[in-house]
């Protein structure tokens, strides 16, 4: 017999805390995470013929593409002495780690639902592997853009005004900004997807919106131009600059390129609003969490 003194390891139970993220039980599941990591980096491309390879086709196609529309076609500026295949590189390099945290979290509980329907442990795991595998991914892209940066740099006269900052060390923040991003709106709509299916189908075209409003292929100084002569309303310029992802893109150009708007005030305000998102989406997946099965 079970006495009441005995000290339980796990209490699975209905009732949680408001705010409950156990990373000492999530430490203990570490070993299942990185089990998801590999399950998504292995299957991402099996059984295609490039495999890995589209790590690398994905982001240059899609800087020559904007490069040829924005930059040759649009005349749209990347600054002086900066070459557009650059500078479009640069954006494209962290957008597609946002896109992908947030594409890979925002149908958590529908894709698993099978795995959760069976077995127990912290949900949370599941979108936070996807986060860490998708970083994989960024690691790949970024070292492409270093071995493009070196060549404009050191072997052409292209990029003569490009030189990293002190500021590079902030790397490291940036690239985790964005991921708690991703992670935190992707957890939100992984949650209201249970019951509104719709949102599924929405996310695709809502997350090509949004990289026309995070200033991925043009300066964010275009924006202000434009607002001061009134080409565009006051508020889309307003929404675009205060974008956090806009913020953290611009950051990663100036502390590359030496182009782009950085200050440690928009800093600290990305910093806010990434803790806020997360906070929120831990919040509402860990009150789906409860329920999902019966309306998934």
């Amino acid at each position: 017999m079970i006495t009441k003194s005995e000290n339980w390891l796990y209490t699975i139970s209905p009732k949680q805390k408001f705010l409950d993220l156990n990373f000492k039980e999530i430490w203990r599941y570490k070993d299942l995470m990185f089990l998801f990591v590999k399950r998504n980096v292995v299957t991402l491309y099996k059984q295609t013929i490039l495999g890995p390879l589209w790590y690398f086709i994905q982001p240059l196609f899609t800087s020559v593409i904007f490069t040829l529309v924005f930059n040759n076609i649009a005349n749209i500026s990347t600054g002086d002495g900066i070459p557009s295949f650059l500078f479009n590189l640069a954006g494209i390099t962290f957008w597609n780690y946002f896109k992908e945290c947030l594409v890979g979290t925002s149908d958590t509980f529908r894709k698993n639902q099978n795995i959760f329907g069976k077995v127990y442990f912290p949900r949370v795991i599941m979108p936070i592997s996807v986060v860490v595998s998708n970083l994989i991914k960024f690691g790949i892209q970024l070292l492409v853009f270093v071995c493009f940066y070196i060549y404009f740099v050191f072997f052409t006269t292209k990029a003569s005004h490009a030189s990293p900052s002190l500021e590079l060390l902030f790397l490291p923040l940036l690239v985790f900004l964005m991921g708690l991003i991703g992670l935190g709106l992707g957890m939100i709509i992984s949650s209201m997807t249970t019951k509104y299916r719709d949102l599924s189908y929405l996310v695709t075209f809502g997350v090509q919106l949004l990289m026309y409003a995070s200033a991925v292929m043009y300066p964010l100084d275009l924006i202000k131009t434009k607002v001061a002569e009134g080409s565009i309303p006051k508020i889309s310029g307003v929404l675009i600059e205060y974008n956090p992802i806009t913020t953290i893109i611009e950051a990663f150009r100036f502390i590359t390129l030496g182009v782009g708007d950085f200050s440690f005030s928009k800093l600290i305000y990305v910093i806010v609003v990434s803790l806020v998102l997360f906070l929120v989406g831990l919040i509402i997946f860990n009150k789906t969490e409860k329920s999902f099965i019966d309306t998934v």
